[in-house]
């Protein structure tokens, strides 16, 4: 079978450093952080106090005043990011075949807003007085699907969640369906709005947020003294097309998406495998998918939690997967800047990476003071680097152990043009 080549012509972000690629790209490069004291409710008995907002959000620019109030936070954002990945790939005037597009956008806990909204309504005034929308609002697959029927997209359509990885499964999904043929474009990508009392008390009791109580210090992967991630909320979208499709309609190319892998720990439902197994098998796969030799890779955008087990067993995967290239390969990992958006971290972080082969800006790796002999990589750590970038990776884990790995690449027009 023929494989299709594909390329990223839209991309569409909504995070705590910005709402829109612009804004996300130059607070990434200034090396802006977007975590502070949590404003979504009151944490005074909570063992962390600080997360990650989406700020100066205002859904109503892109769905109307009746929807919003149908819809959850994280379906709110979906909708906003895919709006302008869309404009932005000019797709918005531009007539093509609707039933050869399709919709993959994943969530990992979907409307933690709504339900417990919906279960303080059922104990304070009883079953009769809840909302006809309730379960539509929480369901994780309503993303995509607000996303089909406004842009009227009647391909494939699903909604992964693989707790940290679901960004990466969804984008690699799409690149999968695009390179064999059965659809033209994709939008794909997640989103997250779990900043809510329940949730964000279910992950302090597990142990693994930063308690931190200073801001600027909070989430600082790779770093020794680092104590846990900070939860962010935000949405990553992007038009993945068919190169030959895009082409035919003159579309901008960012880059082209060349390899993928997905890969299980089968180990620990919250631990990553204390050898790095499957982190190191997916990136494996990953090259292999793309054909391409460890040492073509200039970049990675590490998952990097800034919790001490995910950033010493990356570290060591990495090392393991590059050996001697490493020490010339750039790491860096912007959860420094805008925290662990969870589900939509690989989305986003995709969204980064992306920029960075387009533009050859490396972001860094903000609040790196000592260095831990368990993480021996070069990271980004003195603001922004320009390099001549040429492919780059993305590494995705989350709880369960499902690893995703994406890796992107300059496109290379048939003249020899970038």
């Amino acid at each position: 079978m023929k494989e299709h080549r594909v390329v990223i012509t839209g991309l569409g972000a909504v995070t705590p450093i910005g709402v829109g690629v612009k804004n996300f790209w130059e607070g990434l490069k200034a090396g802006r952080s977007g975590i502070s004291q949590v404003t979504h409710f009151d944490v005074t008995d909570f063992r962390s106090k600080l997360a990650a907002e989406v700020k100066d959000f205002q859904a109503e620019k892109w769905i109307d005043e009746k929807s919003v109030k149908r819809m959850d936070r994280f379906t709110h954002f979906g909708i906003a990011a895919s709006a302008m990945a869309i404009e932005d790939a000019g797709l918005e005037s531009f007539s093509f075949d609707r039933t050869r597009a399709g919709v993959i956008i994943g969530s990992g806990i979907g409307g933690s807003q709504t339900i417990e909204e919906g279960y303080s309504r059922l104990h304070e005034k009883g079953p009769k007085s809840l909302n006809p929308f309730f379960v539509s609002k929480l369901l994780v697959n309503m993303a995509a699907c607000m996303v089909s029927i406004k842009y009227g997209l009647k391909g494939h359509l699903s909604a992964p969640s693989v707790a940290c990885s679901t960004g990466s499964n969804a984008i690699g999904d799409a690149f999968r369906i695009l390179q064999r043929g059965d659809a033209i474009i994709m939008l794909a990508g997640s989103s997250e709005a779990c900043i809510t009392p329940l949730s964000y008390g279910c992950f302090c009791a597990t142990r693994s947020m930063s308690q931190n109580s200073c801001a600027e210090n909070a989430s600082r992967p790779f770093d020794k003294n680092r104590d846990g991630f900070v939860m962010g909320e935000g949405a990553g979208i992007v038009v993945l097309e068919s190169l030959k499709h895009a082409i035919k309609r003159g579309a901008r190319i960012y880059a082209e998406i060349v390899g993928y892998g997905n890969t299980a720990d089968a180990y620990h439902f919250t631990a990553p495998e204390p050898h790095s197994d499957g982190m190191i098998r997916v990136m494996q796969a990953a090259l292999k998918d793309a054909f391409i030799d460890p040492k073509e890779i200039g970049y990675i955008n590490a998952h990097g939690t800034s919790t001490v087990l995910n950033d010493k067993c990356e570290s060591a995967a990495i090392k393991k997967v590059f050996g001697g290239h490493t020490k010339v390969l750039k790491v860096s990992s912007i959860k420094s800047m805008i925290g662990h958006l969870m589900a939509a971290s690989g989305a986003v972080e995709f969204v980064s990476t992306v920029m960075s082969v387009s533009t050859g800006k490396l972001p860094p790796t903000i609040n790196y003071k000592e260095p831990d002999p368990d993480c021996p990589l070069d990271y980004v750590t003195n603001g922004v680097e320009s390099v001549d970038l040429n492919a780059a990776m993305s590494n995705s884990f989350g709880f369960g152990g499902g690893n995703a790995c994406l890796i992107i690449k300059k496109y290379i027009d048939i003249n020899g043009n970038s």
